[in-house]
């Protein structure tokens, strides 16, 4: 008998490791994947190499800060508090605000 004609069932302890690395790494567990030891144990393998997405990634850097903090100075306006805590949004507002 070969081995590869028998899938072994993943141990639940394994499956729950592998959605904590998909929710940590933000990726899709493949369904695929769940159906076999060998090939889950290789997804987590690769999974846990990645570095996580830490929140600073998407915080705006002090200089993106400081240059939007001038201009609502110069124009007498606020920035808005969301935009201190995505980069994406404090691009646009300082785009629009220029």
């Amino acid at each position: 008998m070969d081995d590869t004609t028998f899938a072994m069932p993943v141990t639940p302890r394994q499956l729950a490791y592998a959605k904590a690395l998909a929710l940590r790494n933000q990726t899709l567990l493949p369904w695929a994947v769940q159906q076999d030891r060998r090939s889950l144990s290789a997804w987590i393998d690769a999974q846990a190499q990645l570095k996580p997405m830490t929140a600073t990634h998407s915080l705006p850097s002090s200089r993106q800060v400081a240059f939007a903090e001038r201009l609502a100075r110069i124009k007498r306006r606020a920035v808005p508090d969301e935009c201190f805590r995505d980069k994406g949004l404090m691009a646009r507002w300082i785009d629009s605000n220029k």
